[in-house]
C-alpha cells in the first residue's frame, strides 16, 4: 500500500510516514532534499543544488554526485512505501512533486492566508485560531543545521515571515485584550530580535495594560540602548510616543483608533512569571512523549480534571530536558505565565526543598507581597490555589523526590497544567488524580544517532557509521552519557570515533570516561543508589556480579540467600528507583527483570567496593547451584529421573515447593525463558576457577531445549566453553561429557564423521574415569553414526552394548532410547517382527522412565515399523499420538517427524490432499530448523504423493533433489533407496497414475 509523507522544514528537516521517521543517511542528502522542498513543485537546477551542497567549491564530479544523491533519495522514499517517483528529472535539474503529500511550509502559507482573510472580515476569533495554528507549525529555526546557497536565502526569508506573523498575531491579541499572553509570547522574541520596533512596541503595550508599567518602561530603555549602541539612531516616533504615554500613565495605550477597545484604569493584577529555562539545544526525538504531553493542553484535556504529567526515569535519561523543551514549545498557550521550580529532590549534598519553601517561591513569583504570605502550610497552599483560580498557568516541578513534597503545589480546576519530573513513579498520584504517566526510557537507536550527529556533525557520523552505532550502544542510548561521550570528539576534531569507542570498550574505565569531574553518569546513578535501603542496595550490587541479560525473581533470592517474597519486594524497590526495568514477556509468563548496561556496570563497581571477595564468590556459586538445580529438575521431567554424573548441587536458594512446581510446570518453556541466561551463566562459570562442573552440568541439562527448539549455535558455544574449562581444571568426567555432547550435536547437524571422531574421543575420557552411564550414551550415539553410514550390523552391536550399560546403571531413560534405536536398526535390517517388538519394549521403558520425550521418539519409531508392515490404520493412530506429545512439549523437530509419518500413511491410503497438507507443514518446519536430512525425507514422501496423483515429472524432479541432498550428507543408505524409488517410477507407464500398492512394493525407502 502506498504511503504519503509529511515533510517538515520549519525546524530541523524531518520526514515522517505516519508516526515513523524516515532517516536520511548523509548531510548531502538532507541539503538536496531541503532545496527541493523549499521549491516544491518547481524545477531546481543542478547548478543551484551544487551551490547549496558545496557553496562555491564543487568537485569535478559534482553533477554525478548530485545524480547519485537523487537516486539514493528515490530509493529511500520507495523503501518508505511511496509509489512512483516523488522526484522527477526535469531539465535543467529536478522537481519534487508534493501532490498527495504534506508539507508544513505549504500548511503555513495556507494558515496565514486564512488568518488574514478572517481578520479582514473582522472574524477575530477565527483569525486568532488560524494564527495559532500557523505558529504551532514552527519547531525551531527553519531547516536548522543546514546552510548553503539558496537555503540561506530561504531561511532568512522564513525567519522574517515568522517575525511578521508573530507581530500580526500579537496585534490581534492586544485588540482582544489578551495582554498577558502577548507579554509571554513577545518577551523571548524581542530579546532574540531586539531591532524589531513593532514587536517591542507591542510588548510595551502588553506590559502596561497588564499593570506592569515598570516592565514596559524597561523594555523601552533596553531597546533605546541597543539602537543607539548598534545603529547610532534613536527609537522611531511610534516607540517614543508610546514611551511618553506610559510615562504619563495614560488611562489607556491605544492602538489604531478604529480597533482599540476602550479600557478603564487597569486594576492591579498578579504578576505574570516567565521562569522557564532555555530549552536544550540538542533535544532529539521523543515524538510519542511530546504527543502525550500535547494532549493535556487546553482544548484537548478533560476540563473536569487538573492536567498533570509525571515524567519518570533513571538519572540522565532526559526527564528535565523533555519537560523544559515541551514547556517552552507550548508556553504561549499559558498567557498567565509559567512557573519552574527545581525541587532538589536528588541533589548531591542538598536536602529536598519542602512544600513550604516551594510555595513561598511560587507566591512571590505570582506577585504576592511577602507580608501577605501565610505562615502555615495549609493557608499558604490555599492562597496559592486562590491566586491561580481561573488563570492559565503552566507549572513545571523538576527533580521531585516524593508526591508529598509537591502535593500542596497542585492548583485547583481551571486552565492550569502541571508537569512533574522524578526518578520515582509517584504512585500516590494514581488514587486522586488522572495523571499522564511517561516512563521515560533511553533513546531509540535513530534518536540516539541524531543526537550524536547534532553534537559532532553528520559528516563525521557518516564517515564512521559502524563506530557511531557502537558508540551509541556503549552509552546505552542514555542522553546524558551520549552528550558527555560526544563532547570529546566534538572538541577534538582530530579524534576518530574509533579512538573513543576503543576507550569505552574497557568496562573498567567506561564510567570514568562518562563521569568527568566526579559528575556525569556515575554521580547520577549514585544519587539513586544512596537512597536505597541497605538490603535493596545489597541486592542491586550483587545482581551486578551476574552476566545474565535478564532474570526472574528466584535469582534475587539466590544472590541474597533470602526468602523469595522478600526478594520480590526488594526487586520492586529497585524498579521504582529506576535501577532495574521490567522486561516484556508473553501474557501468563513469570515477570523478568533486566539492567541497562551502564547501570549493571555501576552495580558491579559497587560490589567490588562493598562486597568481600568471599561474598562475591558465594553469590555466584549459590546462583549457579540454584540454576543447576532447577535445570536438572526440568531435565528429569523431560527425560525421566536421571542423575547426571558428577553433578553435586551444593547450596541453593530456599525456593517454595509450589513456586518451583509452578515455574517448571512446562519444563521446555522454562528452559526457553532461561535460555539466554543459561548461555551467559555457562560462560561465566567457565571463566571462574572451580566452576567447570557448573558449566558442563548446565550444558548437559539444557540439551532438550537446544535440540528441541533448534538452538544449535547455543549448544555449540556452551559445550565448547565448558570443555575449555574442564580441560583447564583437569576434569576428565566433564571433558568426556562435553565431547560426547558435541558429538551428539554433530549428529543433529548430520555431520556423522565429525560426530564419530568426537564420540570416540569422549569414550577415552569416560572409560578412564569409569563413567558407565556416559559410555552407554556415547555408544548409543556411535550406533547412530554407524546406522547412518549403512553399517547396520556394527550399529546393532554398539546399540546392544549401550543397552547393557544402561541396564547396569539402572538408567531407564537411556534404556528406552537405546531400545527404540535398536528397533529402528532391526527394521532396516529387515527384521520387522523384532523391530516392532523392540519398539513396544521401548515405549514401555519410556513409561517406566516417565520420559515424555523418549516416549514420543519411540512412538515415532513404532509408526515407521507399522508403515513397513503395512498396518496403515494403526500407524496413523500412533502418528497422531506422536504429534500430540511433541506439540505439547514444543518439540518442533518431533512435530516435523510425526507429520512426515502421517503424510506417508495418507498418501499410501490415496488421501492425497490430506497427505500433502501434512507434508507441506513438515517441509516448512524442516526448512525453518535447517535440517536438510529431514527435509530430504519429506521431499521423498511428497514425490510419492505426486506420483500417486499422476504427476510423474514433478515426482522425479523432487526425488532427484532429495537424492542430491543425501549424497551431500554422505548418507549412502538413503541415497540408495531414493535411487531405487526413481527406478520404480521409471517402469511405470508414462502419464498413468501409479497404483499405490505397486509403488509401495517397488520402493525401498526404509
Amino acid at each position: 500500500m502506498a504511503h504519503s509523507l509529511y515533510f517538515r522544514v520549519l525546524g530541523p528537516l524531518e520526514i515522517l510516514t505516519g508516526a515513523q521517521p524516515v532517516a536520511l543517511r548523509s548531510a548531502r542528502q538532507r541539503t538536496v532534499l531541503a532545496m527541493l522542498l523549499l521549491f516544491a513543485d518547481r524545477t531546481v537546477s543542478v547548478d543551484a543544488l551544487t551551490e547549496a551542497v558545496w557553496q562555491g567549491s564543487p568537485p569535478a564530479t559534482a553533477r554525478n554526485q548530485i545524480a547519485i544523491c537523487i537516486t539514493v533519495l528515490r530509493k529511500i522514499f520507495r523503501g518508505a512505501g511511496v509509489a512512483g517517483d516523488l522526484i522527477e528529472t526535469v531539465h535543467p535539474g529536478y522537481r519534487l512533486n508534493a501532490d498527495g503529500h504534506r508539507l508544513d511550509l505549504r500548511e503555513l502559507d495556507e494558515a496565514v492566508a486564512a488568518a488574514r482573510a478572517a481578520l479582514d472580515a473582522r472574524q477575530h476569533a477565527e483569525a486568532a485560531e488560524r494564527f495559532e495554528h500557523a505558529l504551532s507549525l514552527w519547531r525551531g529555526p527553519a531547516l536548522d543545521g543546514l546552510r548553503g546557497g539558496g537555503i540561506d536565502d530561504e531561511k532568512a526569508r522564513l525567519t522574517e515571515f515568522w517575525l511578521d506573523v508573530n507581530e500580526e498575531y500579537a496585534g490581534l491579541q492586544l485588540q482582544l485584550g489578551q495582554y498577558r499572553s502577548v507579554g509571554a509570547r513577545l518577551t523571548a522574541l524581542v530579546a532574540e530580535h531586539p531591532l524589531r520596533e513593532q514587536a517591542r512596541a507591542q510588548l510595551m503595550r502588553a506590559h502596561h495594560l497588564s499593570g506592569r508599567r515598570a516592565a514596559a518602561l524597561e523594555v523601552y530603555r533596553e531597546g533605546r540602548r541597543i539602537l543607539v549602541e548598534e545603529l547610532g539612531v534613536e527609537p522611531g516616533a511610534h516607540l517614543q510616543e508610546l514611551h511618553c504615554q506610559i510615562l504619563k500613565d495614560a488611562q489607556a495605550v491605544k492602538g489604531p483608533a478604529e480597533l482599540a477597545p476602550a479600557v478603564a484604569e487597569p486594576e492591579p493584577v498578579p504578576a505574570v512569571p516567565a521562569q522557564l529555562p532555555l530549552p536544550p539545544a540538542l533535544f532529539t526525538g521523543r515524538a510519542g512523549e511530546l504527543a502525550a504531553l500535547d494532549r493535556m493542553l487546553p482544548g484537548f484535556a478533560d476540563q473536569g480534571t487538573l492536567p498533570i504529567a509525571v515524567i519518570s526515569g533513571v538519572g540522565g535519561v532526559g526527564k528535565s530536558a523533555l519537560a523544559v523543551h515541551w514547556a517552552n514549545k507550548v508556553a504561549h498557550r499559558f498567557p498567565d505565565g509559567q512557573l519552574f521550580m527545581d525541587t532538589r529532590g536528588y541533589g548531591e549534598g542538598d536536602e529536598p526543598l519542602c512544600a513550604m519553601a516551594l510555595l513561598d517561591q511560587s507566591l512571590r513569583a505570582l506577585g504576592v507581597p511577602s507580608a501577605e504570605i501565610p505562615a502555615k502550610l495549609e493557608e499558604r497552599a490555599a492562597l496559592y490555589r486562590s491566586v491561580l483560580d481561573g488563570r492559565q498557568l503552566l507549572v513545571v516541578l523538576d527533580n521531585v523526590r516524593s508526591f508529598a513534597q509537591v502535593k500542596p503545589l497542585l492548583p485547583g480546576l481551571g486552565g492550569s497544567c502541571v508537569v512533574i519530573t522524578s526518578r520515582e513513579p509517584l504512585d500516590e498520584l494514581a488514587g486522586d488524580y488522572k495523571a499522564v504517566r511517561i516512563d521515560l526510557k533511553v533513546l531509540s537507536p535513530i534518536e540516539a544517532q541524531d543526537m550524536l550527529a547534532s553534537v559532532i556533525g553528520r559528516e563525521r557520523v557518516a564517515a564512521e557509521p559502524e563506530e557511531a552505532v557502537r558508540l551509541v550502544e556503549l552509552c546505552d542510548r542514555l542522553p546524558l552519557a551520549l552528550r558527555i561521550a560526544a563532547a570529546r570528539p566534538a572538541t577534538r576534531p582530530h579524534w576518530s570515533l574509533r579512538q573513543l569507542t576503543s576507550r569505552l570498550e574497557d568496562r573498567r574505565r567506561r564510567l570514568d570516561l562518562l563521569s568527568p569531574n566526579d559528575g556525569g553518569v556515575r554521580a547520577g546513578f549514585w544519587l539513586s543508589y544512596r537512597e536505597l535501603s541497605p538490603k535493596a542496595a545489597r541486592l542491586y550490587r550483587r545482581l551486578g556480579l551476574l552476566t545474565v541479560p535478564d532474570f526472574a525473581a528466584w535469582v534475587a533470592a539466590a544472590v541474597l540467600d533470602a526468602d523469595l517474597h522478600e526478594a520480590e519486594d526488594l526487586i520492586e524497590q529497585l524498579v521504582d528507583a529506576r535501577l532495574l526495568e521490567v522486561r516484556p514477556v508473553r501474557a501468563g509468563q513469570p515477570t523478568r527483570f533486566r539492567f541497562q548496561d551502564l547501570l549493571r556496570l555501576f552495580a558491579w563497581e559497587r560490589a567490588q567496593a562493598e562486597e568481600t571477595e568471599a561474598d562475591r564468590d558465594s553469590v555466584l556459586r549459590r546462583t549457579l547451584d540454584t540454576l543447576l538445580s532447577l535445570a536438572d529438575s526440568a531435565h528429569q521431567q523431560l527425560y525421566g529421573k536421571r542423575t547426571l554424573p558428577g553433578q553435586r548441587i551444593r547450596t541453593t536458594a530456599a525456593l517454595p515447593l509450589g513456586y518451583r512446581s509452578a515455574i517448571l510446570a512446562d519444563p521446555i518453556e522454562w528452559f526457553e525463558s532461561e535460555r539466554t541466561s543459561i548461555v551467559a551463566m555457562v560462560s561465566q562459570a567457565a571463566h571462574t576457577d572451580g566452576c567447570a562442573e557448573h558449566a558442563w552440568g548446565l550444558t548437559s541439562c539444557a540439551v532438550p531445549l537446544f535440540e528441541g527448539r533448534n538452538f544449535l549455535d547455543d549448544w555449540r558455544r556452551t559445550a565448547e566453553k565448558a570443555l575449555e574449562a574442564t580441560r583447564r581444571e583437569g576434569d576428565d568426567l566433564g571433558s568426556g561429557t562435553m565431547l560426547r555432547s558435541l558429538g551428539t550435536l554433530a549428529i543433529y547437524r548430520r555431520r556423522y564423521p565429525e560426530a564419530e571422531a568426537l564420540l570416540t574421543s569422549a569414550m577415552d575420557f569416560l572409560e578412564r574415569c569409569g563413567d558407565t552411564l556416559g559410555q552407554g550414551i556415547a555408544l548409543r550415539n556411535l550406533a547412530v553414526c554407524a546406522r547412518f553410514a549403512g553399517e547396520l550390523d556394527s550399529a546393532a552391536r554398539q546399540c546392544r552394548a549401550a543397552l547393557d550399560a544402561f541396564d547396569r546403571t539402572g538408567d531407564l531413560a537411556g534404556r528406552s532410547h537405546a531400545l527404540g534405536l535398536l528397533a529402528q536398526i532391526e527394521l532396516e535390517r529387515g527384521n520387522n517382527g523384532l523391530g516392532i517388538d523392540l519398539s513396544l519394549q521401548a515405549i514401555e521403558a519410556s513409561h517406566e522412565a516417565s520420559s515424555l520425550r523418549s516416549k514420543a521418539q519411540n512412538l515415532y519409531r513404532l509408526a515407521e515399523a507399522l508403515l513397513r508392515t503395512g498396518e496403515l490404520r494403526q500407524a496413523e493412530v500412533v502418528s497422531l499420538d506422536v504429534l500430540a506429545l511433541t506439540r505439547g512439549q514444543g518439540d518442533r523437530l518431533g512435530v516435523a517427524n510425526g507429520l512426515r509419518a502421517l503424510g506417508e500413511v495418507r498418501w499410501r491410503q490415496n488421501r492425497l490432499a490430506e497427505a500433502q497438507e501434512a507434508l507441506a507443514e513438515a517441509l516448512a518446519i524442516s526448512e525453518a530448523l535447517g535440517d536438510s536430512f529431514l527435509r530430504a525425507r519429506v521431499e521423498t514422501d511428497l514425490a510419492c504423493a505426486e506420483a500417486v496423483d499422476g504427476d510423474r515429472r514433478a515426482a522425479v524432479t523432487r526425488l532427484h533433489k532429495a537424492q542430491e541432498t543425501f549424497r551431500q550428507l554422505a548418507a549412502p543408505l538413503w541415497e540408495k533407496r531414493t535411487s531405487h524409488l526413481l527406478d520404480a517410477l521409471s517402469v511405470l507407464a508414462e502419464g498413468l497414475p501409479a497404483e499405490v500398492n505397486q509403488l509401495v512394493q517397488l520402493r525401498e525407502i526404509r
